[in-house]
């Protein structure tokens, strides 16, 4: 949601900051709609002055026993013109309510211009890519060939999208989401939470998934939501909030799996894992100060990006330009490992920072240490990781010339010693 004190302050500056996504000039409507309104609160506050001292005269009147038909006949109609503004101001406060809501977040000076992902910059890239003596296989059909991967069966029980993992790996998907709760709880700070994958409308409203990506999630009959991703219930857990400021940062992070229709993805990855209806995904989310948000995103990228050093893939951070951002998003750092199968680098982590966008959505505030009035919180969100993503990154950078797959060191332990993976 927008400050709208801030787009009438300069609605030329408003209209500039969407425009660099490519939105069209809404400002000047806005700020016509918000006059109306404020008029019409303005002529109701007044008729309701007039209501209240034309009561006392008519009180003062019927005491001394004169007429008052004259004066009750002008609170009648003060009354209907009253109910008249009420609605009226009502009305156009959901047209401007309609129009913000629909608007993405207004991007971060240093976001990059540029139409689509093409426009984003490499930060910075990690680790080196593997030389292999063989021509390297995707995932899934190092799976397949394991006897490990079955998308024939859960084609057969759920449709497209959708996959059954057995025995190493799905071990494997299990110690990734086991070691990625670890580090982040052990070692950057994170507090782990279990989340419900049920939501209410509330919830996805206040987190910006609604109403704009309502074609994206799953609704049930009864009219909640199955979460896109655990960042839902993360966030929304300090809707309409006070937090102190000496509670701040608040970091929590969960495992859950996460649902999403994949609404326009037609064609798009439809061979192997990496874009489903169902996967699991570690989520970390911090609630804090503006003045403490820019640092806190850098930190939260780090902490995503250590899953992938420990793991030892390769890596890239790319800062994404304006036209790649998403809805909610000020600032987003994309992490992007390295698939030898594909020869790709492919997103495996997104961390963005929303700045005040979803707690104005979800009433979510801080009291200032000096006592003073509450402000908005700033909230961001990060993968750390996507841990079927982060399945394939390790099923294609470690995979072997006789289609084995070598754990890495760091899972070792949370596969009872495993070191190799082989067919079932």
């Amino acid at each position: 949601m927008h400050d709208l004190r801030a787009l009438r302050a300069d609605p030329a500056a408003f209209d500039a900051a969407l425009a660099r996504r490519g939105e069209e000039a809404v400002a000047d409507r806005v700020v016509r709609l918000d006059e109306d309104r404020r008029a019409a609160v303005t002529a109701l506050q007044e008729k309701q002055a007039r209501r209240k001292s034309l009561s006392r005269e008519i009180a003062t009147l019927r005491r001394a026993g004169d007429d008052t038909t004259d004066l009750e006949a002008e609170g009648t109609r003060l009354r209907d013109e009253m109910e008249g503004l009420e609605i009226q101001s009502r009305e156009l406060d959901a047209e401007i309510r309609d129009i913000l809501v629909v608007l993405p977040n207004r991007l971060d000076a240093s976001v990059p211009d540029g139409a689509d992902e093409a426009g984003n910059v490499v930060v910075h890239q990690v680790g080196q890519r593997r030389e292999f003596s063989f021509e390297p296989r995707e995932h899934y059909a190092l799976g397949e060939a394991l006897g490990l991967m079955d998308f024939e069966t859960a084609s057969k029980l759920s449709g497209a999208r959708f996959v059954v993992l057995r025995g190493a790996l799905a071990r494997m998907e299990r110690a990734l989401g086991q070691f990625m709760l670890d580090l982040h709880t052990q070692e950057n700070g994170y507090t782990e939470t279990v989340v419900p994958v049920l939501v209410n409308e509330a919830a996805m409203f206040g987190t910006d998934k609604l109403p704009k990506f309502a074609d994206q999630s799953f609704r049930t009959e009864d009219g909640r939501w199955l979460i896109p991703t655990a960042e839902v219930p993360l966030t929304a857990s300090v809707s309409g909030d006070i937090l102190p400021a000496a509670s701040l940062p608040r970091r929590l992070v969960a495992l859950s799996s996460c649902f999403r229709s994949e609404a326009g993805a037609a064609g798009r990855d439809t061979r192997g894992m990496l874009r489903q209806h169902q996967f699991q995904k570690v989520e970390m989310v911090s609630i804090t100060t503006a003045e403490d948000s820019d640092a806190e995103h850098e930190r939260m990228t780090r902490c995503a990006e250590t899953v992938l050093e420990r793991l030892d893939i390769p890596y890239r951070r790319m800062l994404l330009c304006a036209g790649d951002t998403g809805f909610g998003a000020a600032k987003t750092f994309d992490l992007e490992a390295w698939l030898p199968g594909q020869q790709a680098w492919r997103e495996i982590s997104s961390c963005s920072t929303t700045r005040d966008f979803q707690a104005r959505r979800m009433n979510a505030r801080v009291r200032p240490a000096d006592g003073g009035a509450p402000v908005f919180a700033h909230t961001l969100n990060g993968s750390g990781l996507a841990v079927g993503r982060t399945l394939i990154a390790v099923m294609e950078n470690y995979q072997n010339a006789d289609g084995t797959i070598t754990v890495p060191q760091a899972l070792r332990p949370y596969m009872g010693g495993l070191d190799v993976i082989r067919a079932a």
